[in-house]
């Protein structure tokens, strides 16, 4: 098997992963709680791809709107579609990023980092510069470290006995507005 066979057998894990995430941000109003981290906030908001079918069947949608406007896209899981991308904000203590996330290949793009006094700073300064750029690089590990512990908390509950009444509650949740 080779590496494209194992990303196609096992893209379903992100898409399943962005589904859960979605549903986990809009139990306790955006909080979620990470083991070793504390809560977090978590909030998908405006856009939304949803994929189904294979081959020449294969379709997406695209939904967009404020949070609270996502119905389409839950209408499209009841349908049976895939949550391959969203947009999502995290949010932990005064940072927040807002970043892509592509389900398939687990990628992020047009990753935003937060606003911070030195990058709101102008300075030619070769030290100030090279403080700006570490900065920047340590808020990217951050939000990477993010993802990392939500994936993390989504494959501990995955792989527990626990999964059964997980998954009656995502699925309750993709049907609540019916």
């Amino acid at each position: 098997m080779d590496l494209v066979d194992i990303i196609a057998e096992k893209r379903f894990l992100g898409q399943e992963f962005l589904t859960w995430l979605w549903c986990k941000s809009e139990e306790r109003s955006g909080a979620i709680d990470l083991p070793g981290i504390g809560d977090i906030s978590v909030a998908f908001e405006k856009h939304l791809l949803l994929e189904y079918g294979e081959g020449e069947s294969h379709e997406k949608v695209i939904c967009q709107g404020l949070q609270a406007e996502l119905n389409e896209a839950r209408t499209g899981l009841r349908m049976g579609k895939k949550l391959e991308q969203a947009r999502i904000v995290l949010g932990r203590g005064e940072y927040e990023w807002i970043m892509t996330v592509k389900a398939s290949m687990f990628d992020f793009k047009s990753v935003k980092t937060p606003k911070t006094m030195a990058s709101q700073e102008d300075s030619d300064d070769p030290m100030a510069v090279e403080g700006k750029i570490l900065e920047k690089i340590g808020l990217y590990e951050q939000a990477l470290q993010l993802v990392d512990e939500l994936f993390r908390l989504y494959l501990t509950v995955r792989l527990s006995p626990g999964w059964e009444a997980e998954l009656a509650r995502l699925r309750a949740w993709i049907r609540i507005k019916e």
